[in-house]
């Protein structure tokens, strides 16, 4: 299986917590689909204090995964929105 791209793509999307619109991340995010995993090394910004755990109202949004070797976050539908 071939990883992602290291470089990844140039456009940036800023994710929020769906349950009180605290920003998460600012992620390099590719193609046009929804928002399914986020690779660590394309997090621009990270604005929690624990991996997939919003810092505000403590919701976890996401788990701690290896995708393709890589090290990511794989989220669960409907915690996240994206802008």
């Amino acid at each position: 299986m071939a990883k992602p791209n290291k470089k990844g793509p140039t456009k940036t999307v800023d994710i929020f917590c769906s349950q009180c619109k605290q920003q998460l991340f600012k992620y390099r995010k590719g193609g046009k689909g929804s928002l399914v995993k986020c690779f660590k090394e394309r997090i621009v910004k990270d604005f929690t204090q624990a991996i997939g755990t919003c810092p505000q109202c403590g919701q976890v949004f996401a788990r701690d995964s290896l995708i393709r070797g890589a090290p990511a976050l794989k989220i669960i539908g409907g915690k996240v929105t994206t802008k």
